[in-house]
């Protein structure tokens, strides 16, 4: 069933699914806090995008990159060495580490959650192009509600949940807000951020701020994480702050571009400035969270964990060069080498993890979920498994007792170091990649690599230790096996004449297209005290605010000069308009976070017929409203306004056209 009414039927049998474990949970829930000599911890889970393992100075692997926050993480906690993600692209690692589960196991194993299509269940594709030996399957593109989350665990354990940042699991009804979080900002579906990192940024329902022009948007998460914690400070939460950075598109502050502009050695792999610049505002985010952690007096019972959703990008072409390097490893991000999967990780949580230690131990992304239930004493539903363990040894100095961990990944995107459909295992210092069908006579191909002293792997010791490659090959089956995996299969139109496998691993660079951009940003200007955003332009002519909107997500703000009370407002205008699509109001009110927000807004129906139409759209709001947007439409067109003003307790405050040279307001009693 790919269809969204399959999707609101799956909906319903999940809620129905957690009302009966919800009993349990609490059951279970009181039990655990009874042992807890203390307040339940809070947990902190910052997710970077696409940051390499080379791309902090943890492992002193960078000579351009500066990340003091992170190190300072560090200080307070176990930092790893060898942490890997589940896949070695972002939806499938963020679907691992709500659910505890392999990609092959929940069948999330391509990046491809904001595309339309609702694929719930994966499935083998029977044939291929014919220079292709494998055939690919189909992934699932939504993380199903079936499964219960980590989030929805915390939830209900009283825990409040937030969730802050990328998603890129699906949209409603598949968002943070249907698996388990509370809260969930910018709630946007899609792989990156919305158009750009520097304000105007392009989300449905998430303005910058209008005082802040060229607002960074990892700044401006960081804030809208700081109120969550600053709100539920008295009681246990859960952040889930999973950056937009380092993610492309590529576009930074411009004064950070500059200063690393002038340090950057063209002999060195890493030397994009733009990147470089992206890289400290994603540290300054982690600075802002551990600072206000410490400012609410959290730090000591908060559980901090830092990691990466894949390696680093190492296909995009930024600044003339890579948006990064994961020297001394192989590949990165979309590959199955070291690039690819492993990334930095932290472990902060004090009085339980040594400050400043190190471990060398293996760790995956499906290993957050039982860890955190472990660290909380918190009990799995009866019938909840994983395909992760618990590193609570790993923390308190020990090894763990696990076998080898499991990359799965059939997919061939072609970036450099790419391989065909393959799966990996790793255990130990040996590492093992069966590629699907690579060999001959329909065999499988592979390759083996001592991590111990090849970290690099550029010396494939399969032929040198067969017997190795079976015992390695034996335990792939294995998890194959257990996790249900749906693989792929021998491609019947192979057509080996067709077959070009020296271009296997040669892969083009892809220009980001947005530093044109980064380095000539002009900061949208107030027209009348209007600021413009999103998809359109705006000018002042005669009486009128002329908005010139290219489709999409036209909007325009306006800044009060005094924070209006009451508890309903009127907003009323004449406008004009040759687009289509309903309007929308959204007001900001003080004390309240974002600014504007889908839950403070009022849609008005539009009448996109070339002739002015007078529009009254009445807000009831909950504390003095300092701002107010309009969206006029959703579509390209030309839209005018003008006699706009807001009402409330009898006073009518003129916003457009001015009729005050020093506010622009006028004030009368009606």
């Amino acid at each position: 069933m790919n269809t969204l009414n399959s999707s609101a039927y799956h909906l319903a049998i999940a809620r129905c699914k957690r009302a009966m474990m919800l009993g349990a949970a609490i059951v279970v829930g009181l039990l655990s806090r009874s042992v807890l000599a203390e307040a339940p911890p809070n947990v902190v889970f910052i997710l970077a995008d696409d940051l390499g393992w080379s791309d902090t100075t943890l492992f002193d692997t960078t000579d351009l990159y500066r990340t003091p926050n992170i190190e300072r993480l560090a200080e307070r906690g176990m930092t790893f060495t060898r942490a890997y993600s589940a896949s070695p692209l972002c939806s499938p690692t963020r679907a691992s580490i709500l659910t505890g589960l392999s990609p092959a196991r929940h069948g999330i194993t391509s990046p491809n959650c904001h595309l339309p299509t609702v694929t719930l269940t994966a499935k083998a594709t029977e044939s291929a192009p014919p220079n292709q030996k494998a055939t690919i399957p189909t992934s699932v593109s939504r993380l199903n509600v079936n499964y219960y989350t980590l989030a929805e665990m915390l939830r209900d354990h009283g825990y409040a949940t937030g969730h802050f940042g990328k998603w890129h699991l699906g949209a409603e009804p598949y968002s943070p807000l249907e698996h388990g979080f509370d809260v969930d900002v910018p709630h946007h579906p899609g792989p990156g951020p919305a158009g750009s990192y520097v304000a105007p940024w392009k989300f449905k329902d998430f303005d910058h701020d209008p005082d802040i022009p060229d607002e960074h948007l990892e700044d401006r998460m960081a804030e809208e994480a700081v109120t969550f914690m600053e709100t539920h400070q008295d009681k246990p939460f859960f952040l889930n702050y999973w950056m937009f950075s380092v993610h492309a598109p590529f576009d930074a502050k411009a004064a950070l571009v500059d200063k690393y502009r002038n340090r950057i050695n063209q002999d060195d792999p890493q030397r994009s400035p733009t990147y470089a610049a992206m890289i400290e505002s994603m540290d300054d985010a982690v600075g802002t969270l551990l600072d206000t952690l410490d400012r609410l007096n959290l730090a000591e019972n908060t559980i901090i964990i830092f990691a990466s959703d894949n390696g680093g990008n190492m296909y995009n072409e930024v600044d003339g060069t890579t948006p990064t390097s994961n020297t001394p490893l192989r590949g990165g991000k979309a590959t199955m080498y070291e690039g690819g999967v492993r990334g930095p990780a932290v472990v902060a949580y004090p009085g339980h993890v040594e400050p400043g230690s190190r471990s060398d131990e293996i760790i995956q992304s499906c290993d957050f979920y039982p860890t955190l239930l472990d660290l909380l004493q918190i009990q799995a539903q009866p019938s909840q498994e994983f395909d992760g363990i618990s590193i609570v040894p790993a923390l308190q100095g020990q090894s763990l007792t696990r076998e080898a961990i499991f990359t799965y990944f059939p997919h061939a995107p072609r970036v450099p170091d790419w391989l065909p459909p393959a799966v990996s295992v790793i255990a130990g210092d040996w590492k093992l990649i069966r590629t699907f069908y690579g060999g001959d006579a329909g065999t499988h191909q592979y390759q083996l690599f001592n991590l111990e002293t090849d970290i690099g792997e550029q010396h494939d010791l399969a032929e040198q230790f067969p017997d190795r490659v079976q015992d390695l090959d034996r335990l792939i089956e294995e998890f194959l096996s257990d996790t249900h995996a749906v693989v792929p299969l021998p491609n019947p139109r192979f057509d080996v004449s067709q077959y070009h496998p020296e271009l296997i691993g040669k892969g083009n660079h892809k220009s980001s297209g947005n530093q044109k951009r980064t380095q000539n940003r002009v900061p949208a200007k107030p027209v009348a005290g209007w600021l413009p955003g999103g998809t359109c332009e705006l000018s002042h002519e005669a009486d009128s605010l002329v908005v010139k909107s290219s489709g999409g997500d036209p909007h325009l703000s306006y800044k009060l000069p005094n924070a209006l009370p009451g508890e309903k407002l009127t907003v009323s205008f004449t406008m004009t308009s040759t687009a289509a699509g309903p309007g929308q109001v959204f007001w900001q009110e003080q004390g309240v976070a974002p600014a504007f927000f889908r839950e403070r807004s009022k849609t008005f129906d539009v009448r996109h017929d070339s002739q002015p139409h007078q529009y009254r759209v009445v807000l009831t709001v909950h504390h003095p409203v300092l701002a107010i947007r309009i969206d006029p439409a959703t579509a390209a067109g030309r839209i005018t306004l003008s006699n706009v003003a807001v009402t409330t307790e009898g006073t009518e405050i003129s916003l457009f056209p001015p009729r005050n040279e020093d506010a622009g307001v006028e004030h009368r009693k009606q």
